[in-house]
């Protein structure tokens, strides 16, 4: 995905961002305080590529930034945003969440407001703006003004992608987050917040696009219980995503079934965490 948000790995260092690919024309916005988008900070991209390559069935694109950069693709569909920037910039490799908000220097100023951090921008591109935060128990994300590329559409209508925050408490995250986000405030084209099986669920359009549950540990050893935003990627096939990712140097951390299915949370080798979930298929027709 060209135009995207900047590809980071922690809130205490900037990292490049993914500029404009002129080839791509761009097209509507996302819906207000909705995820837009996800990165990954990476070692080395030719490695990353193959991983996840392999273990998404991904396809890449190079972007106007460079042999450092490139965009993810499934079945032709941008999905996600790769840069090797994690050695250069001395940060984390990691996936970091975007969400889309109309105004990137009121949202600061939001976050700021709410004892949170912004560690980087807001950064100009030319179809918008981007900053990078840390709220107010340590989880990273991003926030983007402006234009989105070509093409982002099926990023939410298919749902490839699904975003889930640990934190401490749920309740007082959705407050800080409905703040600088601008959710349930009412106005034409805000995303949307309700309580349901003990999770804060927040819709935009109708589409569930992030869920947030209590239960993190600010201090806690274990990063799984630390505070952080969790992107999932919805597969036709869970079993063998463990199976490419070990055979490739990636590690299991856990694997079960929930109420929405069967899920495993893989580490990469560089040691960027993620969770792969069963993709969920409409019912087809009969006699098909």
């Amino acid at each position: 995905m060209t135009d995207q948000p900047p590809v980071t790995g922690a809130p205490s260092a900037p990292a490049k961002a993914a500029h404009p690919d002129p080839s791509q024309r761009a097209t509507g916005n996302a819906g207000r305080g909705a995820p837009c988008w996800v990165s990954l900070s990476a070692r080395d991209l030719e490695s990353a590529e193959k991983f996840y390559g392999t273990v998404l069935g991904w396809e890449f694109r190079s972007t106007s930034l460079g042999d450092h950069f490139a965009v993810a693709l499934k079945d032709g569909k941008p999905v996600a945003g790769i840069g090797a920037v994690a050695s250069d910039m001395q940060v984390a490799v990691v996936w970091t969440p975007y969400f889309a908000v109309t105004q990137a220097d009121e949202a600061a100023a939001r976050i700021r407001e709410r004892s949170a951090t912004v560690a980087l921008g807001p950064v100009a591109f030319a179809s918008g703006r981007a900053l990078v935060a840390a709220d107010r128990d340590g989880a990273v994300f991003g926030v983007w003004d402006g234009r989105l590329p070509y093409g982002w559409e099926t990023w939410h209508d298919e749902g490839p992608v699904v975003l889930r925050l640990r934190t401490r408490d749920a309740f007082e995250a959705a407050i800080f987050y409905g703040g600088v986000l601008e959710w349930a405030d009412g106005e034409p084209g805000g995303a949307s917040v309700a309580y349901e099986n003990e999770e804060v669920v927040v819709r935009s359009r109708g589409e569930i696009v992030a869920r947030l549950g209590s239960g993190a540990v600010e201090a806690a050893p274990d990063p799984r219980i630390r505070p952080h935003w969790e992107v999932q990627f919805a597969v036709d096939d869970v079993a063998a995503c463990i199976t490419a990712s070990r055979a490739l140097g990636g590690t299991l951390i856990q694997s079960g079934t929930t109420r929405a299915g069967e899920y495993a949370e893989l580490r990469d080798p560089d040691g960027g965490r993620f969770t792969v979930v069963a993709a969920l298929h409409p019912p087809q027709p009969a006699g098909r």
